[in-house]
């Protein structure tokens, strides 16, 4: 007997589980087919199933009809569940789609059929309910070819065998031979997706269920298995005791319990295998290829992992709402974390996120069904109330051009080194990830570390934070320390390689759209349209007939989702749109996407662009445009046509007053240039090591130096200059910058100390200088932290500029644009010390000397 996996899936309400019940009761499994109204069906096994009256979960029941054994998979038909139904396609041998002949077509019926193709499953098609609607045939299969496929051919038509032929030009011709077309013809045809068999009924009346199951019996071809042990993953769930069930389609060899599987870096035994069917299960000792199974004893599987064969799985649809999760009842928000991360391993889809950031829960959702759903299955499953708050569509990020990026990460004791190429892709492609690196620059379990990084994390831009999408990431080249290179050390260097590229490169942000079809009477075209441009969307008419037009187009989510109540208004309820999700393209209000998020880059620290080197025994983080130029790897880098090419700029060597000069109006929004800087010349020079270029490396040039001090920052960090401070503000300020004054002779560095006035009414930015050092005072409402950052933000590049301060978050922020940071306490130490080791000097040099005064002291200075 041949074994066959079908997977039922329709739009909301077309009769799917309805379908299910009468094959059930068709074939002699069940004596009576049960209801959905009634609640009584057979699939509908979850309390929340039977109150609604919609499928959520995908469940399977076991029949056999003639010399088949059917494995039938019922999957949610609600959109908010595509996800649900989407993972089982890629475990079927064939699909049933089911279209309400009273409903038509829907944009979610559109999706189905996309997916499917997707997969690459066979499908037949069911139009139901035509008790309950007068229909013509011909129009049924015209509406298929021009929504789901050109091959939709009905199977009880006179001339069937004609509308097959045309499907295939080599059958086509065949048959102008000879008028004859072979069943084992048929079967592949309908194998290889170039046919589709559609057949008339009602489920509810079990009206041509029999002759539907004839169908895919007598052309349903079962597939044949690998001898050694094959299996899918398409689903993890946790049954009431909390025990973790991986869920798998056999397709090659036999499973047994007490079986040993290794995957991953983990080798487990299978401690039991079950059978699922309507909510119960039977323990089975083995199950072969073909067979539908959950095991215990698997810790860290997931969808789409494979044993015994390499197998890339990734959802087609995404979510495209995101929500914040909070606790309503006083739980722990870290303990709420770990229960919706076990619901997250049930959903992947959900990606389940803790923003360290903000400290909140975030997911992302595919509609208010399923938050109620979610919120149904919390409380009852860990007895948590939960709410969700703020609710907007989901954005990602993405690049516009290709980019080199290189991350270090080499803290005492390790060492990694990572060198990647991101590439834009089209919209809808995803994340690409590509090995070019070769064993004799990288060992194979390093490579395969990043891989497994580039794959298995989500990664964030640097514009709001939102996950990447539509790039290819290429692992280039990478190193490797005998000794010190740990476990996670390749981890770190990826992730700092990534932010590294996406900070020189330029972003732009996507957002949702969706596919939509209008049709509503012709007088109110023209205000459609509006709308439609209103909305920032695409649009064109496709036809008028007898006063109806039909509109299609797309439009974002953001601003399209809602229509529906506003078009029944102005057309008098005449009105109707079908949406189904689309691709992602480019945000239409970018910038308010981004002021909004409040995102910082910089001070994202699971995100860090900086790298970490090692010296003298100790590490320290160089900012991202400079690793560069402390890399291991060679600067330049080219695989095949593409080149990167680094270039960096000198300052001018003028007068530190003229820069100053410039750089005082830094807040002010103005634009300044050097006007002597140049273009360094690149040494002609190039070598070639494992089969990548490496290109002539910039000569370096003197930069001149900065320090920039937080003043009040220091005097609040040392306990003499608080004190001093109580007692006379002035006083404070001026030992501070004698001290500066004093440092400035030493290291013959331009100081700046910059001293908040933000709460001085009226108060104007001023500079001065004091003695050899330049003082500020911000003006009114600007602190000394705006101030340093936008001086670093415009000097950065040309000038080599330590900021002093001991506020951690401007350390980052500073640290993100390419200066360096010192806190408040190490830098006065650093800085006494170094005036005492002059004047030590100087003593020793006058030691032998009798009479000297402090005049000398100067002349030495």
């Amino acid at each position: 007997m041949k074994k066959i996996t079908i997977g039922l899936v329709a739009h909301v309400d077309s009769g799917k589980t309805t379908l299910a019940e009468a094959f059930l009761y068709e074939s002699g499994r069940l004596r009576e087919a049960g209801r959905v109204d009634k609640k009584n069906a057979f699939f509908d096994s979850h309390d929340l199933e039977r109150s609604r009256g919609i499928t959520i979960f995908s469940k399977q029941a076991q029949f056999e009809y003639k010399d088949v054994s059917f494995i039938m998979l019922d999957t949610p038909g609600h959109v908010d569940f595509t996800s649900e139904m989407e993972r089982t396609l890629f475990v079927l041998d064939y699909a049933v789609l089911i279209i309400s002949a009273s409903d038509g077509i829907k944009g979610h019926t559109r999706t189905l059929a996309k997916l499917l193709a997707k997969y690459n499953v066979p499908t037949f098609i069911f139009i139901n309910k035509i008790d309950q609607i007068e229909i013509a045939r011909e129009d049924v299969i015209e509406l298929l070819t021009e929504n789901i496929t050109e091959n939709a051919v009905d199977f009880n038509s006179a001339d069937f065998l004609e509308h097959i032929a045309i499907c295939d030009e080599a059958i086509l011709e065949k048959y102008l031979d000879t008028s004859e077309i072979t069943k084992a013809e048929i079967k592949v045809l309908i194998s290889e997706r170039k046919v589709f068999p559609v057949y008339f009924g009602s489920a509810l009346k079990l009206i041509g269920i029999r002759e539907f199951l004839d169908c895919i019996v007598e052309y349903a071809i079962a597939p044949i298995y690998a001898e050694d042990f094959v299996a899918k993953v398409f689903k993890i769930t946790f049954d009431p005791q909390g025990n973790r069930l991986t869920h798998l389609k056999i397709t090659g060899g036999i499973l047994k319990i007490r079986d040993v599987l290794a995957y991953k870096d983990l080798v487990e035994k299978i401690t039991e295998i079950r059978i699922y069917e309507s909510g119960g299960y039977k323990n089975v000792s083995e199950v072969f290829s073909g067979d539908i199974c959950s095991v215990l004893g698997l810790s860290d599987t997931k969808v789409g992992d494979s044993f015994g064969q390499n197998l890339e799985y990734h959802a087609k649809i995404e979510p495209i709402l995101n929500y914040k999760i909070v606790a309503t009842d006083g739980t722990n928000i870290k303990t709420l974390y770990e229960y919706l991360q076990k619901l997250n391993q049930e959903e992947p889809m959900l990606n389940i996120v803790w923003r360290e950031d903000i400290k909140e829960i975030e997911a992302k959702i595919m509609g208010e069904v399923q938050i109620e759903i979610l919120i149904s299955i919390v409380k009852d499953r860990f007895n948590v109330d939960i709410e969700f708050l703020e609710g907007t569509v989901v954005y990602k990020e993405t690049i516009q051009d290709t980019v080199i990026g290189v991350g270090h990460y080499e803290p005492l004791r390790h060492y990694a080194e990572v060198m990647l190429k991101l590439e834009p892709q089209p919209a809808g492609t995803g994340i690409i990830i590509h090995n070019a690196s070769t064993a004799s620059n990288l060992e194979k379990n390093y490579q395969q570390q990043v891989i497994s990084y580039l794959k298995n994390f989500q990664h964030r831009g640097v514009l709001a934070g939102y996950s990447l999408a539509d790039i290819k990431i290429t692992l280039l080249a990478g190193i490797s320390h005998k000794k010190h290179t740990s476990s996670n050390d390749f981890r770190e260097a990826t992730k700092r390689a990534i932010r590294q590229a996406l900070k020189q490169t330029n972003s732009y942000l996507l957002e949702p759209y969706y596919n939509f079809t209008i049709t509503l009477p012709e007088i109110n075209l023209g205000r459609a349209l509006m709308d439609i441009e209103k909305f920032h969307g695409i649009a064109k008419v496709t036809s008028i007939n007898n006063n109806q037009a039909t509109i299609s187009g797309k439009a974002p989510v953001s601003l399209m989702a809602g229509y529906q109540k506003e078009l029944a208004a102005y057309t008098r309820g005449l009105g109707s749109i079908s949406f189904e999700i689309g691709s992602f393209d480019k945000a239409h209000n970018e910038e308010e996407i981004i002021y909004n998020s409040a995102y910082i880059a910089d001070a994202d620290l699971s995100n860090p662009a900086y790298s970490i080197f090692c010296a003298n025994g100790a590490g320290f983080m160089v900012p991202w445009d400079q690793v560069f130029d402390y890399m291991h790897l060679d600067q330049k880098v080219e695989e095949k046509e593409y080149s990167y090419e680094h270039k960096r700029y000198s300052i001018s060597s003028e007068e530190v007053d003229r820069i100053i000069n410039l750089t005082v109006n830094a807040n002010s929004g103005k634009k300044t240039k050097a006007n002597s800087s140049k273009e360094l010349t690149s040494i002609e020079e190039s070598k070639e090591i494992n089969g990548i270029e490496y290109k002539p490396v910039t000569k370096k040039r003197f930069k001149k130096s900065y320090i920039l001090v937080d003043a009040y920052n220091v005097i609040f960090a040392h306990t003499d200059l608080r004190i001093l401070m109580n007692k006379n503000l002035d006083a404070a300020r001026i030992a501070l910058l004698d001290e500066l004054s004093n440092y400035q002779v030493v290291t013959k560095t331009e100081i700046i100390a910059v001293f908040d006035a933000y709460k001085v009414q009226r108060g104007i930015e001023s500079m001065e200088k004091y003695h050899n050092i330049y003082v500020v005072f911000t003006k009114e409402a600007q602190t000394a932290d705006h101030y340093i950052e936008s001086f670093v933000h415009q000097n950065a590049k040309n000038a080599n500029i330590t900021v002093v301060t001991s506020d951690h978050l401007e350390q980052l922020i500073i640290t993100g644009q390419g200066a360096h940071t010192m806190s408040a306490k190490i830098f006065r130490a650093h800085m006494q010390l170094e005036i005492n080791e002059l004047l030590d000097e100087y003593l020793n040099s006058c030691r032998n000397e009798k009479n000297f005064s402090f005049g000398d002291l100067n002349d030495f200075l």
